[in-house]
């Protein structure tokens, strides 16, 4: 059984449609992007999918039991920017942060968290110290030490540097490969098709979805136009 499916996912805003008919299946060990500019609902179809926001139309089921019921196994790490990084804890007390209210259904330790981001030798050190890249992986780990079945991630590759991005991705790779699911947004075309199993093209409704192969024959044209188009 699909670790994730939603069924014609649907939420307005007033007289805006911002998410309209999504469905999709999320299969187990599979690393996805979902890709679309500023505006295209991806931070809100995430909500969605967590069960955090309500459709106006539509239903999400993980391991075949709606949203509701199993919140805790669907978990969203949230973008960057929404974190008070200034907090003083150091970077093992953020982590700890996850465990809180949790049972221990697919849990990873703090401590085993923090080895497999690579912060492993950075765990006394303040939030504040570290830089963005760094910051990233903690909010990764943070992520980890929580019970899961799905991870959700929005916009974890914004505003880093390219080799912590690179890092990033790998270690999500790994995550994967280990049988994890996990759903990416992302503004990188090129990230995207390279490095990930699966892409979802949006823009309020899905525009493509497939393999990197596959989109690039449905949008039959440099991605990064496309993008560009709905800016």
């Amino acid at each position: 059984m699909p670790p994730l499916v939603a069924q014609g996912l649907s939420v307005s805003y007033g007289n805006h449609v911002v998410v309209d008919d999504v469905s999709l299946t999320l299969e187990a060990g599979t690393l996805t992007a979902l890709v679309g500019a500023n505006g295209a609902g991806k931070s809100t179809l995430l909500h969605l999918l967590q069960g955090r926001l309500s459709p106006s139309a539509g239903r999400v089921a993980c391991d075949g039991m709606p949203i509701q019921s199993c919140r805790d196994r669907v978990v969203l790490m949230p973008q960057r920017g929404r974190i008070d990084w200034s907090f003083p804890i150091t970077v093992r007390e953020f982590v700890a942060l996850g465990e809180m209210g949790n049972s221990s259904f697919g849990c990873c330790d703090r401590e085993a968290a923090l080895q497999r981001v690579g912060l492993e030798t950075l765990a006394t050190r303040r939030l504040d110290a570290l830089s963005g890249g760094q910051q990233q992986r903690a909010l990764l780990a943070r992520t980890l030490v929580q019970p899961s079945r799905v991870l959700l991630l929005d916009e974890p590759c914004a505003a880093i540097d390219p080799p912590s991005r690179e890092q990033l991705i790998a270690l999500m790779r790994q995550l994967a490969d280990s049988g994890q699911t996990l759903l990416v947004s992302n503004h990188d075309w090129g990230a995207a098709l390279d490095l990930f199993d699966r892409v979802i093209v949006l823009d309020g409704s899905v525009v493509a979805d497939g393999c990197p192969e596959q989109v690039r024959r449905i949008l039959g044209r440099n991605p990064a136009s496309q993008e560009s188009c709905h800016e």
